[in-house]
């Protein structure tokens, strides 16, 4: 079975939008690789003008906010970097069976990379001790840049939601027949002896670790 891949455009965003990107994006995804019945909910984003769909399941969003959060601490460590979050969904088969042998072999068919790029504020770090009039200006310019930048990048992650659906509409013939549940998966962070350069080499290694599975019963 060949592994499917996506590479979603790069977004370029602060520490404090990580949460609302990375919610957006996962359920999304989720969301359109999700062939079995679920209680969808509309969730509007905290910072952008968009609304996207959940698949309504407890345990996963419970899941997608613990990966997020380990994502955030990693980029507060690892400020102004480059990174990826990968989500995979896999198979699961019986390797070798026999009486005395129970081992599983997962098999990769789609993998998502949603890249960013996590900065500082530029504000940050910059005296406010003055109140004058002239700090008060810049202030002012700087909140209304602020406020144009977070804009552009909420154009900038509907785009990303379209190749999103784009994408899981037109590849669909490599997807395998499952059961009453959403398909295993698993989320994939950067840890803190990730290089940049050296993620992508790592995933395969890293895809060794457990998966989830959620019974919608």
């Amino acid at each position: 079975m060949n592994c499917e891949t996506c590479h979603l455009n790069e977004l370029e965003l602060e520490t404090t939008e990580i949460k609302d990107v990375l919610r957006c994006i996962l359920h999304t995804i989720f969301f359109h690789r999700t062939l079995t019945l679920v209680r969808p909910k509309d969730v509007d984003c905290d910072l952008f003008e968009i609304t996207y769909v959940q698949c309504g399941l407890a345990e996963l969003e419970k899941e997608v906010d613990e990966k997020i959060n380990q994502f955030i601490a990693w980029a507060e460590k690892h400020p102004n970097r480059k990174s990826q979050v990968c989500l995979s969904f896999f198979d699961e088969k019986n390797k070798h069976p026999g009486w005395f042998s129970n081992k599983t072999e997962r098999i990769y068919w789609e993998q998502w990379f949603i890249n960013l790029h996590v900065t500082s504020p530029k504000g940050q770090g910059k005296s406010r001790g003055s109140k004058g009039p002239t700090n008060t200006k810049g202030q002012a310019l700087e909140e209304a840049s602020s406020s144009s930048r977070r804009d552009a990048l909420g154009l900038l992650i509907q785009e990303v939601l379209f190749q999103i659906i784009n994408y899981a509409n037109e590849k669909k013939d490599h997807i395998p027949p499952i059961s009453d549940r959403i398909f295993n998966h698993e989320i994939l962070i950067p840890s803190s002896s990730d290089s940049v350069f050296g993620w992508n080499a790592d995933v395969l290694r890293r895809a060794l670790s457990s998966g989830h599975s959620y019974s919608l019963n």
